[in-house]
């Protein structure tokens, strides 16, 4: 399943694209302490695919998706 999240990025020059914190609907923010991978890729537990990016948030490992123009995470 996916959560539709709303997330803080930075575009550089370039044109890409760095997720700087995670926003949650009940105003809950978690910084992204750094991206470990970067690829096109599908999501298997939400049936969907588009830019996968790994991040080490408060120690774990998340996986957040840029679908389009919107951005999602795995529940």
């Amino acid at each position: 399943m996916k959560k539709y999240i709303s997330v803080t990025a930075k575009f550089d020059k370039e044109g890409n694209i760095l997720p700087l914190c995670v926003n949650w609907d009940d105003g809950r923010s978690f910084p992204i302490d750094r991206i470990t991978d970067l690829r096109y890729a599908a999501s298997v537990k939400a049936e969907s695919a588009g830019l996968r990016y790994k991040c080490r948030i408060k120690a774990k490992d998340k996986f957040i998706f840029l679908e389009k123009n919107r951005w999602f995470i795995e529940n």
